[in-house]
């Protein structure tokens, strides 16, 4: 005879089950495209150093998104800072700086133990006590709570109570066994259920460790580090597994209410707020993706339009079109309009200033040689004046390259604006 144990008395929600047969057809319809999306992140064809800086871009909004969900109040561009060590805060502010590195190092640690071995991928207890003490490194902490060690009181968040600590290390044991079981494995003739199974996965640790709340402090960075664990470990790309953290930020308020329903109407619920969120976070990540690659295409474009032999004049006439469309591309931030980039055009007077580049290349000629450089590019299709004297970059050039039906769509949505303004 099982001896009955405190939580099944307090806390009968957790049963380390879930009845998927009762979840909305929409939970299903979102695992599919969430599914498609991620796979068309990963065989997304960027530049090496375009690649990177997406991985970049989306390491810090994650870190950034789980440790603002906990009252962290730096800008994304603070603590992008922080990431390239330029930040510099005064005492009193340091520990937001801290916050962002704890979970940064967290993520390149689970990184580099998952990807070269894929053995390294199931979790235990011991991880998960490793990745509080990352959250938690380098910071103050109210007395009795040790960073990486199961809580010896009982805590409140909000009106939900937490499990009880005696019962704390058992759960997080059954937490490991449930998620390293079955219950998550695609059937052998079904191997395309794996990528949902892993997002669904994903959201139930983050729900039970929330739930369980084993730590003193850090269990909502904790489960969110859970969750990019186990993306990363089911193959999903990196700047994917930071994207339902930057979900919860941005509907914090919802995010609270549903942690709040849970326990009293199951995880239906928070399951479909999840997915949800994820597929909206990828739709923008493809958006900014699509836009990487349309400019690259534009300046391979270009640099097919001049071919391998070149005149000074020509060397000079490629300068300018690249600068005026970095200028162009760039004016705007957050400017993804799918599949284009918005456009800004640039005034003949900012012409020659674009770079410093450009500048020593104009440095000694006339009024006329910059008018016969903007003729050739507009004789070779590839920048046109508007009725106002200012320019563009003819880069809807580029969506010739698209199939038939996208390229009417996005003529309609960016393209064939820009030689209308």
């Amino acid at each position: 005879m099982t001896a009955t144990r405190e939580f099944e008395r307090t806390h009968p929600w957790l049963t380390f089950d879930v009845d998927l047969e009762r979840a909305s057809y929409r939970l299903w319809l979102l695992l599919g495209e969430a599914t498609s999306k991620s796979d068309h992140v990963r065989r997304a064809l960027l530049r090496p150093d375009v690649a990177e800086e997406l991985q970049k871009v989306f390491l810090v909004k994650g870190a950034l998104a789980t440790t603002a969900i906990e009252g962290n109040t730096l800008s994304e561009e603070e603590a992008r800072q922080v990431f390239e060590g330029k930040l510099r805060l005064p005492p009193s502010k340091e520990y937001l700086a801290q916050e962002i590195r704890n979970i940064v190092d967290a993520f390149d640690h689970i990184r580099d133990e998952i990807l070269p071995d894929a053995s390294n991928a199931d979790l235990t207890v011991e991880k998960i006590k490793l990745y509080n003490r990352f959250v938690l490194d380098g910071l103050e902490v109210d007395d009795g709570v040790v960073p990486g060690e199961i809580r010896e009181h009982s805590v409140v968040v909000g009106r939900y109570r937490g499990a009880p600590a005696e019962d704390c290390e058992y759960l997080l044991e059954r937490l490991c066994a449930w998620l390293g079981s079955e219950a998550f494995e695609a059937p052998e003739d079904h191997p395309e259920l794996a990528p949902p199974l892993a997002v669904l996965k994903a959201a139930l640790a983050h729900l039970y460790l929330a739930w369980i709340h084993p730590f003193g402090d850090g269990n909502g960075r904790t489960a969110r580090l859970l969750e990019a664990h186990i993306l990363l470990a089911s193959r999903f790309p990196q700047p994917v597994t930071q994207l339902l953290s930057n979900h919860y930020n941005q509907t914090r308020s919802e995010y609270y209410r549903q942690l709040d329903r849970t326990s009293r109407e199951g995880p239906n619920g928070f399951l479909l707020y999840a997915v949800q969120g994820l597929v909206e976070e990828l739709r923008d990540q493809l958006d900014r993706i699509w836009s990487m690659q349309y400019v690259d295409r534009w300046e391979q474009y270009i640099h097919q339009q001049f071919g391998e032999t070149r005149t000074d004049s020509q060397r000079r006439q490629l300068r300018l079109i690249k600068d005026l469309s970095r200028a162009s591309i760039e004016t705007l931030p957050n400017h993804q309009l799918y599949p284009l980039p918005w456009i800004e055009p640039v005034p003949r007077s900012k012409l020659r200033m674009l770079s410093p580049e450009l500048a020593e290349a104009y440095a000694h000629k006339t009024e006329r040689t910059l008018s016969r450089d903007l003729n050739a590019l507009e004789r070779m299709g590839l920048a046109w004046r508007s009725e106002d004297g200012r320019w563009w970059p003819a880069s809807d050039s580029v969506l010739g390259f698209m199939p038939p039906q996208v390229r009417v769509e996005a003529d309609g949505l960016g393209g064939g604006m820009h030689r209308s303004w």
